[in-house]
């Protein structure tokens, strides 16, 4: 860069990994011929194109991942080549791929298509790790609060009546959980890790229409499809996909993002 360019880069800043600042336009295909032929780079760009798809580590280190994101990640990148490296859209599209609701690359606020792992089924308990916390034998968190003495572990102050939808409560010394009213925030599993789990009957909801503020405010993405299995080749889900890439790239403007053209037209 300091031969092509100014020798300035932004790394890993907020509107990508690498950005290389300041050229002249003659080379700018010098610049792309170098990195890609004799460099090996594979190049993103800021262009009406699908952004490179990222993910939480899921399946490969990850206890609460309800579904195998690397790979999801990985076949959607190869399936949608050509949507990468040819612009054809009307602005930029984002998939980001969390394996749980605790969204590690929090795809819910910032994607135009966010894959959130979770589950349909009861979450686990393990009866004895639940006395085992509510009586001070294992620490809460996952012992993230060591370090100072914040008192014995309080399962009401700390886990029940945080519950968004109340959904848990303790009877004759035993824990019990309303299913049905669950909305899956992770919140009773992150602080008593050891005596809850997701469900069995695992798979990824899918929302749409996420993106950070230009034109019109930020927005976090909507619900389209409550429960999809995720499993090889992932056919449902890029059903899913060229059908909102149809119907964004008839009806959008120019640098309209998916949230804003569904807010324009209504998600219906």
């Amino acid at each position: 860069w300091e031969f092509r360019g100014s020798g300035i880069m932004n790394v890993h800043g907020s509107t990508g990994d690498i950005i290389f600042l300041g050229t002249t336009t003659p080379q700018l295909e010098e610049t792309f011929y170098t990195m890609t032929h004799e460099l090996q780079q594979d190049l993103g760009g800021s262009g009406s194109n699908l952004r490179t798809p990222s993910c939480c580590l899921g399946e490969s280190r990850c206890e609460w991942a309800c579904y195998n994101t690397q790979e999801a990640c990985y076949q959607l990148t190869q399936e949608f080549q050509d949507e990468l490296h040819r612009p054809a859209f009307p602005y930029k599209f984002k998939f980001k791929f969390d394996g749980c609701p605790n969204g590690c690359v929090a795809a819910i606020a910032r994607a135009d298509l966010s894959v959130v792992g979770t589950w349909r089924d009861e979450i686990q308990i393990d009866r004895e790790a639940v006395q085992a916390y509510i009586g001070g034998g294992i620490p809460p968190n996952g012992g993230a609060h060591a370090g100072r003495d914040w008192g014995p572990f309080d399962i009401q102050k700390e886990v029940l009546d945080l519950c968004p939808t109340k959904c848990m409560w303790m009877e004759d010394g035993k824990l019990k959980i309303d299913n049905k009213e669950c909305t899956r925030c992770m919140h009773c599993i992150n602080v008593m890790p050891r005596a809850l789990r997701p469900g069995k009957d695992k798979g990824a909801t899918i929302l749409c229409g996420a993106k950070a503020p230009i034109l019109d405010g930020a927005q976090m993405s909507s619900l389209l499809i409550p429960f999809m299995k995720m499993e090889e080749p992932y056919d449902d889900l890029k059903e899913v996909i060229e059908n909102i890439w149809d119907w964004w790239m008839e009806e959008a403007k120019n640098r309209e993002r998916l949230g804003e053209l569904m807010k324009r037209q209504g998600f219906q």
